[in-house]
């Protein structure tokens, strides 16, 4: 069965930056497009971005040019680097493919202070 743990989060000023990973097992990442999302104050699960097989990304407006996702296949992690970082990113943050098919993992809590 498909492991998901998502970790890295953490409380940081306006403008900081952090660093999530998320690790998967039970499966590879070769052919996955995987993807970030987050659950904030209205408690609703939203896309942040993803990164495809080949290494393509997408970015939800909110997040442009200020988070960038990568991914290490033979490590089968996914990483999210956040920048500039707003009161309005504080969430949970999750992983998991660009359709969700894989078991939700716990989330890592990010709180971005002003």
């Amino acid at each position: 069965q498909v492991q998901l743990v998502e970790s890295g989060g953490g409380l940081v000023q306006t403008g900081g930056s952090l660093r999530l990973s998320c690790t998967v097992s039970g499966s590879n990442l070769y052919g996955v497009t995987m993807a970030w999302f987050r659950r904030g104050l209205r408690n609703q699960r939203e896309y942040v971005g993803q990164i495809s097989a080949g290494g393509s990304t997408h970015y939800v407006d909110s997040v442009k040019g200020r988070f960038t996702v990568s991914r290490d296949n033979a490590k089968k992690m996914v990483y999210l680097q956040m920048n500039a970082l707003k009161p309005e990113d504080t969430a949970v943050y999750y992983c998991n493919t660009a359709f969700s098919t894989w078991p939700w993992g716990q989330g890592t809590q990010v709180t971005v202070s002003s």
